[in-house]
């Protein structure tokens, strides 16, 4: 009797024990080799595609549904093994996994960056290298204005960081949705615990996907970089993840899903114009490719894509390439800023080969010890790596203050009359041009700096004011896209002995003409203005008339209407001014690295004046509208030039210093006064 108790409090602590011990959520937690080889195929499409397509290829998209599935992959087995999920475990591992190859590719760059980059592009470098080691590149890159992949924009050596840097952020999301599903679990004693996850994660995944379609429509330059366009991504991977064990594929099916997802995410960025379209619905496409490569690999068949993908080969390189990502495009710009744009076949190819013989060496000496070491010491040589990256910042830093300084000294009218002096080119002293090229690409307009100029994340209007703010005589009102908004120097110049008050009405990317529908952020935008204008206080509207970019005589209209409209329907005396010459690539950087003879000769080859028959046209109509056409100003002896009274006169390809700018305040003035007294 008593030995037949014994038995069974045996089997029922045995039962006991069973359901204790039982994983809290069942996952598929065995090692992956097709997604080691998935990948390395991943980070060398974006590779490719980066050096000879100059185009986007998905391979990042990829990298977030991969890393939605290892990080939840990883959470969920800690939380089945210990019962717990703690903040500083988690994040001590991320750290040794993340931070060695961050911290020395940071260093390399700052030490080559002194050597080997323009000037002109230094100061950004330095901001985004800061940014790229705290995790917040992506948002440094979003609220500059960066458009990944045009080629006009100057680019560091570490913009593609802000992959990473959401990928940081994405971990610390992920840290705070599991410990709250945790919290769940245990105080209400939730026994469908898939469902909760996949409930939570799902009500996540929607929302994300929503607003990625809805902002990648309204601006998809600034979708392409914040984070909550891409939890969707993130959060597919990590669907998977959870369901993998519940999806059953035959062996023949899954052989051709296999082979589909890999040909379909090698085609990705030629299908598609990424660089426009994602991360929109779009972005879907790879992220299904490796869905269907992932769930091929549940099946071991004779000629599947895994056989391919988890070869050794395939699964070595995938354990670099991490590494491979990071080191190709710090390789690839400082070839672009120091030997040509584009790299041939065999250049391009030595690139590559290089990220993985680095990627290797920088794994097996700098983050496998890390990793493997103790957390103090550890963390003690990644604080001498982050020490020494802050050191590094702070030299280059005084360096360019120092040669800033010693510039600004020598600047006097004479020595840079900047565009007045067209007049009398000779007359010119031989100086280092201003702004120095490190400072230039930040040469902006008040409006810019001070935040009044509207940006395009929505269509509220901003107002700047300027001058004199009580009791002027007259209101000046700048309005337009930034093609309107750079000549605000010029104009704060002209009027700063007069009693003017001057207002800045601009919003980027976005012309002051009726080519806007209502329903669109720019056409409310447009509308608000126009509301703005009925009752406002403003004798004289400035704005740009033309866009010398394009000979679709339709915009120019559209443009010259809204001027037309506001003049007779306001009565506002209206000052048209036609657009300054655009080019194709960007001069500041072609002036540093090719030189003043060889950026005036590639300016001087291109049609950057599209609208001067419209231009023409306008003239000799349109009588009611004053104009002004400042394009001599731009020319030395009938030839464009990047530099004129030593003042350099582009920020890109198509923006006027604001140094420059200000160097037309007397054109301006003399304008200026003569409209308002006419009236």
């Amino acid at each position: 009797m008593n030995e037949s108790l014994a038995k069974s409090e045996s089997k029922l602590r045995s039962g006991i024990d069973r359901v204790q011990n039982r994983p809290l959520i069942n996952i598929e937690g065995k090692f992956r080799p097709e997604i080691e080889g998935l990948r390395v195929v991943a980070a060398l499409l974006v590779a490719v595609y980066h050096i000879w397509l100059n185009r986007v290829s998905g391979g990042v998209d990829v990298f977030f549904v991969i890393s939605g599935f290892l990080i939840t992959t990883s959470i969920v087995s800690t939380i089945n093994r210990t019962g717990e999920f703690r903040f500083r475990l988690y994040v001590t591992k991320l750290m040794k996994r993340l931070l060695p190859s961050v911290f020395f590719i940071l260093g390399m760059v700052l030490v080559l960056s002194w050597f080997l980059l323009p000037e002109s592009i230094l100061n950004k470098t330095i901001r985004e290298v800061f940014a790229s080691m705290f995790f917040y590149q992506n948002w440094q890159l979003a609220f500059s204005s960066t458009d990944y992949l045009d080629s006009s924009q100057m680019k560091t050596p570490v913009e593609h960081f802000w992959a990473l840097s959401i990928q940081g952020q994405f971990y610390m999301i992920w840290f705070l949705i599991f410990t709250f599903i945790l919290l769940l679990i245990k105080k209400y004693k939730v026994t469908k615990v898939k469902t909760l996850i996949n409930t939570i994660l799902g009500i996540l995944f929607v929302s994300s996907f929503i607003y990625s379609i809805y902002l990648t429509n309204i601006n998809q330059p600034w979708a392409y970089f914040i984070t909550m366009t891409r939890v969707w991504e993130f959060t597919l991977g990590s669907l998977l993840c959870i369901n993998l064990s519940l999806i059953k594929v035959n062996k023949y099916i899954a052989t051709v899903i296999g082979w589909l997802g890999l040909i379909g995410l090698l085609l990705t960025g030629i299908v598609f114009n990424v660089s426009e379209m994602f991360p929109g619905y779009i972005a879907s496409w790879p992220m299904i490719c490796a869905l269907f490569i992932v769930l091929s690999g549940t099946q071991d068949t004779k000629y599947g894509v895994k056989r391919f993908l988890g070869s050794s080969v395939m699964v070595k390189l995938g354990g670099i390439s991490f590494g491979i990502y990071l080191w190709h495009w710090v390789l690839l710009e400082f070839y672009r800023y120091n030997v040509q744009e584009t790299p041939g076949a065999i250049v391009g190819t030595l690139i590559i080969i290089s990220s993985i013989i680095l990627s290797f060496l920088m794994t097996r000496y700098i983050e496998k010890p890390i990793r493997s070491s103790v957390n103090k010491k550890s963390f003690n040589r990644l604080a001498i790596m982050g020490s020494v990256n802050i050191l590094l910042i702070g030299s280059l830093l005084i360096g360019v203050y120092i040669s800033q300084s010693k510039l600004e000294k020598e600047i006097t009218y004479e020595n840079y009359p900047g565009a007045l002096a067209v007049k009398n080119p000779n007359d010119v002293p031989d100086k280092e041009p201003i702004p120095a090229f490190s400072k230039a690409f930040n040469d902006l307009p008040q409006a810019h700096l001070d935040g009044s100029n509207q940006g395009v994340e929505d269509s509220d209007l901003k107002i700047g004011e300027y001058g004199k703010t009580e009791n002027y005589d007259a209101t000046i009102a700048l309005i337009g896209s930034s093609h309107s908004e750079h000549w605000l120097g010029a104009i704060l110049q002209a009027t700063k002995d007069s009693n003017y008050r001057v207002l800045s009405l601009t919003r980027s990317g976005t012309r002051f003409s009726t080519g806007y529908s209502d329903d669109e952020v720019k056409g409310i935008w447009v509308n608000n203005v126009l509301d703005y204008l009925k009752n406002a206080d403003v004798d004289l509207i400035v704005a740009q008339a033309t866009a010398s970019d394009t000979s679709i005589n339709r915009i120019q209209q559209q443009m010259v209407d809204q001027l037309q409209y506001v003049k007779d329907e306001y009565g506002m005396e209206v000052l048209a001014i036609r657009d300054d010459p655009r080019y194709s690539f960007n001069v500041l950087e072609s002036l540093e690295t090719d030189g003043l003879e060889e950026t005036a000769k590639k300016m001087n080859l291109e049609d950057n004046q599209k609208d001067e028959k419209f231009w023409r046209k306008f003239e000799n109509e349109n009588k009611s509208l004053h104009k002004i056409d400042l394009t001599d100003y731009f020319k030395v002896n009938g030839k464009f030039q990047p530099v004129i009274g030593n003042v350099v006169i582009y920020r890109d390809n198509r923006h006027l210093t604001n140094t420059y700018s200000e160097s037309f305040g007397p054109v301006f003035e003399e304008k200026i006064n003569k409209i308002l007294k006419d009236e």
